[in-house]
Order: structure tokens, then C-alpha cells, then sequence
């Protein structure tokens, strides 16, 4: 067992066999209830005595996946108020060892996930050299719904408040403040471009990491009121804090959920505003959108997976029965023409249903676009694209939504990942995204060229063949969305 000190109280880790030290479960804020409901997040009371940090602590208040998610996405729900914590693991539990720094921001649509999924332990980072740490933030109605009266994006404030934690303590688990990177995935990514413009959390990271999203999703405040009223209406309650105050968490979170499943069934942008396009209601809310420029003092390395929107189409079974009609609708929403675009995705998929090129077109909108705009906005950031595709499905799953996640981990044999990976998963993979991760936090360099306009160097990870960086990957289909925000 080995002791470390914060500001707040000491913290009894554990050291594995490997060398690796975990602290489990440290509070950074105040636990969220009570007075403190809907509020910025408070420091975390002092503490005598030697606090045991073993086990990890209670996560942030959430509904479970639907199904069939549920049984493809790692989650883990630990009941508790105290959910405002991290985890650290560090190869050198010792001041002064100044060791790199990657802090870890979870994905879920903004109302799932947690820094606690076994699927996120940080030991393999650890091992090589790097203190990881990963966190719970408030999600949902707690994290995100526009209140009036209350801080609008809550679980960015918690996101703040733990860099804030890293920044201040980070050295007493042997890392150094000052080379801190970010990564995040899906919603942690979308967290991380947020805070990329937000002036609070200037200085708090060094260089970042966004996989599968960017700049992109936000709610302006016209939608956010929207989206509470919604959710008021469906509680019989005032869309006000006192009255959310007043629902209890088991009947508040099934609500949440709910109301994603009205988003998709009905997409009616007078009844939701934005949300419709994002199939997210609980997002940052934001006025406009808004890229950091090249002075932002972060460097960036941003990518995305090539057939994302197959997670949410093959599982579901809609891959195939996926209407024209409604494919020429979604691209006309993401604002294209499909008489267009359409023949210029189908050059390239002469066979595909209507399914398949949809998520060719809704991997663009979602998630490849914003991360081309967000490396054109800050020159020097470098591309990647996760191409390898998963057995599961037949095949038909693809380089899809969140595979990454367990290369990016060195989690390819962790039991919670079977269900996106399939057998025998390439370990070699894994070995190359993992050690490009850790080779950025390091020296702010992945091992490829920086992305340009000229070049468009884009480092594509799959096997076989090797990974190997590819200029300007699906120009045609790059350029239709020229002009188009």
C-alpha cells in the first residue's frame, strides 16, 4: 500500500505486481446533491486521518444503455453521492518525478459512462510511462439541462474542477502539471472541444486528444429551453430547478432516457431545435458554433472512425431496411443536396443499400467533418482514421463508433470489449494506436506529418495492411460538405 497526500487529505493506494500504483475514487468536488443540486461544483471537504482510495467510487447518476447497447458499450454504475472522483495510475507514486499527464473525459451521449469501466483502466499508460487519470462528471438533467438561474453546463464545470484537481496535486502522484494532455471519446471529445473556447479551463491542458468528435455539438439556448420543457412536461412539473429539484433520481433518470428515444422517433426541429440532427438533448449549450484558432496553446491530434454510424444501424438491424426516402431526407437535414452527394458517395459503394451509404454521409456529418475543420482551424494538428473492422455482425459492424477505445486502452482482452471486438483482435493494433497515444502526450508528436491543406496527411490505423498515413482520404466526398457548417 502506498500514501500520497493532497490538499484535502491523504490517500492509500495500491501497487499491483507490475510496478503500476492505482488510487481509486479521490474526490475533487463536493458531492452535487442537496444545496448543491444544479450548482457549480464546490471543493471536496477536508478529511482526517488516511482515506482508502482501493475500490472505485460512485459514479455519476445514470440510466442504463437500451438495448441492444447495453450489451456493446462497457458501463458501470456505483451507487453513491460522493461520484464527483477520479482514478490515478502512475508507474512512479513519488513527488517530483515529473511524468507526463493524460486525463481521460468519457463518452455517453452526455448521460451515460463513467472513469470507473473497467474497459478504462489506465494501468497500460502507467506502464509506459504516462500518470493516467480518468473521472466522473455530472451527466444528463444534473450535467447539462438549461436552467434557468443555474450555471448552464454543469459536467463541463466538473470537467474544469478536476484539471483544476490534476493541476494543483497531480505531482504528488509523480506527474508533471505542466504537460498535461486530454483525451476523450465521442461526448468527451464534444467536452473537450467545448472547452477548448472556454476561458476557464485556458492552461489546465497542454495538448489534447478528441476521437470521434469535435466542435460540432452544442445546443443553442432556444433548443436547451426546448429540451426542459420537454422533460418537465413528461414529469408533470414546471421546468424550473426548484420543481427538478423535487423529482426523484428514480424517476427522473427513466425520463431522461425517454426523451433521447422521443428525439429519434420524432424529429421535429420546432419541437427540438438542434438536438434533432445530434439525437442528443442533453449537450453544452452554446450561442454558436465556435472553433479555437490557432493561438489557442494546445496541440491537437483529432481523428474519428471510418464507419462510425454503424453502431447505431447494424445492431439495431436497420442497415438494410433503411428506406431511399429517408436517406435522401437525413442528407438533405445535414445539409446537402442528395441529388448531388448521393452519386458521389454511391462511386465508391456501387452495392450499397440505402443503410450503408447512409453511414457513410452520417460519419461524415457526425464525426469526420468537425475533425478536418478543427485541424484546419489550428495549424499543426495532426488526423488519424481508425479503419480496422470488427468480425462481430458478420462483418457488417465495422470500424464503427467506440472500437477504438480498447486499442487506444491496450484493452484488447478485457472481457466488457468482446462484444465490439469478436475473437482474436490484433494485438499489433493495439501496440501502434496505444504507443502513437503515448508517444503525443510525451513529446506532442504521434509519429506521422501534420495535417495541412496542401497534403491533408490523415495516418490511417488498420491490419492489414500496416497503419500508414494516407493524403486527403475520400477527397470527392471531403469537399461536397465545403461551406456547409
Amino acid at each position: 500500500m502506498t500514501v500520497r497526500r493532497t490538499r484535502r487529505g491523504a490517500v492509500r493506494g495500491r501497487t499491483s505486481p507490475d510496478g503500476v500504483t492505482s488510487f481509486l475514487g479521490i474526490p475533487y468536488a463536493a458531492p452535487p446533491f442537496g444545496a448543491r443540486r444544479f450548482r457549480a461544483p464546490a471543493p471536496p471537504e477536508p478529511w482526517t486521518g488516511v482515506r482508502e482510495a482501493t475500490a472505485p467510487g460512485p459514479t455519476a447518476p445514470h440510466a442504463p444503455y437500451a438495448p441492444p447497447f447495453d450489451a456493446l458499450i462497457p458501463e458501470n454504475a456505483v451507487p453513491g453521492d460522493d461520484c464527483l472522483n477520479l482514478n490515478v495510475w502512475t508507474p512512479a507514486p513519488e513527488p517530483g518525478a515529473g511524468l507526463p499527464v493524460m486525463v481521460w473525459l468519457h463518452g455517453g451521449a452526455f448521460t451515460n459512462g463513467s472513469g470507473s469501466a473497467s474497459g478504462y483502466d489506465g494501468s497500460a499508460f502507467a506502464r509506459d510511462g504516462v500518470v493516467c487519470v480518468t473521472l466522473n462528471y455530472r451527466l444528463g438533467a444534473d450535467g447539462f439541462l438549461h436552467l434557468p438561474g443555474r450555471p448552464d453546463d454543469r459536467g463541463l464545470l466538473d470537467q474544469i474542477a478536476a484539471l483544476r484537481w490534476v493541476r494543483d496535486e497531480i505531482a504528488s502522484f509523480g506527474g508533471d502539471p505542466d504537460r498535461v494532455t486530454v483525451f476523450g471519446e465521442s461526448a468527451g471529445a464534444m467536452s473537450i472541444g467545448t472547452l477548448l473556447t472556454t476561458g476557464a479551463a485556458r492552461g489546465l491542458f497542454h495538448r489534447a486528444i478528441l476521437q470521434s468528435g469535435a466542435c460540432h455539438h452544442f445546443l443553442r439556448p432556444a433548443s436547451a429551453r426546448l429540451v426542459a420543457a420537454r422533460l418537465a412536461e413528461k414529469l408533470g412539473i414546471e421546468p424550473t430547478p426548484e420543481a427538478f429539484e423535487a423529482v426523484p433520481l428514480k424517476e427522473l433518470l427513466p425520463a431522461q432516457a425517454e426523451l433521447r428515444a422521443e428525439v429519434t422517433a420524432d424529429p421535429d426541429p420546432a419541437r427540438w431545435g438542434e438536438a434533432v440532427l445530434n439525437i442528443m438533448p442533453f449537450e453544452p449549450v452554446r450561442p454558436d458554433l465556435a472553433l479555437p484558432g490557432p493561438d489557442c496553446g494546445v496541440d491537437l491530434m483529432i481523428g474519428s472512425n471510418r464507419e462510425e454510424y454503424r453502431l447505431f444501424l447494424v445492431p439495431t438491424e436497420r442497415l438494410h431496411v433503411f428506406p431511399e426516402s429517408s436517406l435522401r431526407a437525413m442528407t438533405a437535414a445535414y445539409g446537402l443536396d442528395p441529388d448531388e452527394a448521393l452519386p458521389v458517395y454511391r462511386a465508391t459503394r456501387p452495392d450499397a443499400a440505402p443503410g450503408e451509404l447512409l453511414d457513410a454521409v452520417a460519419t461524415d456529418w457526425f464525426y469526420r467533418i468537425p475533425a478536418v475543420r478543427l485541424a484546419e482551424a489550428v495549424p499543426g494538428s495532426y488526423l488519424y482514421e481508425f479503419a480496422w473492422r470488427s468480425p462481430r455482425f458478420d462483418g457488417a459492424l465495422g470500424a464503427c463508433h467506440a472500437l477504438e477505445l480498447p486499442f487506444v486502452f491496450d484493452r484488447l482482452h478485457d472481457p466488457s470489449y468482446a462484444p465490439l471486438l469478436g475473437a482474436h483482435p490484433p494485438q499489433e493494433l493495439a501496440d501502434a494506436v496505444h504507443g502513437a497515444w503515448v508517444a503525443f502526450a510525451k513529446t506532442g508528436d504521434p509519429g506521422w506529418k501534420a495535417y495541412d491543406k496542401d497534403s491533408r496527411t490523415t495516418m490511417t490505423f488498420t491490419t492489414p495492411p500496416a497503419p500508414a498515413p494516407v493524403d486527403d482520404p475520400r477527397a470527392e466526398e471531403r469537399l461536397l460538405w465545403e461551406g456547409i457548417r
